[in-house]
């Protein structure tokens, strides 16, 4: 798992990334709420991209960051589950901790579903091995994954500060969660801070339904 920075010094780095997409720094109606932080919001965000089953029996939530190598670890591992098991809600919490290309990154993804591609943005990205991936690597994956990248830069200062709110969100989600790096995937009522393979992920899945049978 890797370590994140402060919260004060990632508010900053996503306030200057976002200053290039006309997004400002934070303001104070802008900070955290407790609606923001309650275990509905963190399931629930209109805003967060899904994958899975809408109507699936069980949610994963995962938070990464893309120039995180262990969530590239376990991305298939997990996608596979999702295949798999059929009855699994999917949530991504974009969390870019490691570095201002990983901010980058997390707007780009973000931005690309305003044109229904974050799956190919996020998949272009977790397929890139390694850490410290540049930004222009990045962008150079997102172009070869079919995504129209004037619309993308388009919907970014369109909706950069929509964007904006969405990270931020997350990242008081994180800290609420007293989440420490990454990856971490909240399954169920159990939170996992570490990547997993396959049949790791199967097992939590069914610990997971096998507790909420219990209630």
């Amino acid at each position: 798992m890797l370590q994140h920075v402060s919260r004060r010094t990632l508010a900053q780095m996503i306030a200057v990334a976002g200053v290039r997409y006309l997004v400002g720094p934070a303001r104070a109606d802008d900070a955290p709420s407790e609606a923001d932080i309650s275990r509905e919001a963190i399931l629930y965000d209109p805003a967060a991209p899904t994958a899975g089953n809408p109507k699936g029996d069980l949610t994963i939530v995962v938070f990464f960051d893309y120039n995180c190598p262990f969530c590239k670890q376990a991305e298939p591992e997990l996608e596979r589950l999702v295949k798999t098991d059929g009855k699994i809600r999917l949530v991504y919490k974009d969390w870019p901790i490691l570095t201002p290309d990983s901010i980058k990154g997390a707007q780009w993804a973000l931005a690309a579903k305003y044109q229904n591609r974050y799956d190919a943005a996020h998949f272009a990205m977790m397929g890139i091995p390694g850490p410290k991936i540049p930004a222009e690597r990045m962008r150079e994956a997102i172009a070869k994954s079919d995504v129209d990248m004037d619309r993308l830069d388009a919907d970014l200062k369109a909706h950069g500060d929509d964007i904006t709110k969405l990270l931020r969100r997350n990242l008081a989600q994180a800290d609420s969660l007293g989440l420490m790096g990454t990856p971490a995937y909240i399954v169920g009522q159990y939170r996992v801070t570490q990547a997993l393979n396959y049949e790791g992920f199967k097992r939590v899945a069914a610990d997971a339904r096998a507790r909420a049978a219990k209630k």
